[in-house]
């Protein structure tokens, strides 16, 4: 058994989706698109063997694709929960109220920002500093998602609509 072989059907047809828009062996440039295939399938996180597959199946070595995985903020390398919610706190978002939305969302969860809920159900990841979305401030992201304009209401009700 291959290394690739730990990539399911699904994400193997997903990454091959990326690696065609880019030239013959430019497949380094499907890294990311792998990586967040690989992440959305594996509960919202990277493990050292899935990052070696995605490297085996795009024929790169190895440090190449963990370069990428390591970089990003939006990659996680450790277990956290289902959903993955990230308030903007820069600085748009922060003059519209994003403080107080983190601190409303951190008490209705009970947890802290870079902390996952007990039942691993929500996952509120740490500081993000712009999702560049500002004439939406205050803003955050669930699961790639976008939600703009947030009250501490409309945050309950998103935050009560996740499985």
């Amino acid at each position: 058994m291959s290394e690739s072989d730990l990539l399911s059907d699904h994400v193997k047809e997903e990454i091959e989706h990326w690696k065609a828009r880019f030239p013959e062996g430019k497949q380094r440039s499907a890294v990311i698109s792998a990586l967040h295939a690989v992440q959305h399938e594996n509960q919202g996180y990277l493990t050292a063997e899935l990052m070696n597959a995605v490297a085996a199946y795009l024929e790169l070595p190895t440090i190449q694709v963990y370069e990428v995985a390591t970089f990003y903020s939006m990659f996680e390398t450790k277990p956290v929960g289902r959903h993955n919610v990230a308030i903007c706190t820069n600085v748009a978002c922060m003059l519209r109220g994003a403080e107080d939305l983190v601190e409303h969302v951190e008490g209705r969860l009970g947890i802290k920002l870079g902390e996952s809920t007990e039942d691993g159900r929500i996952y509120l990841k740490r500081e993000e500093e712009c999702l560049a979305a500002c004439c939406g401030a205050p803003m955050m992201m669930v699961d790639h998602k976008y939600y703009e304009n947030l009250t501490q209401e409309r945050v309950d009700e998103i935050l009560d609509g996740l499985d």
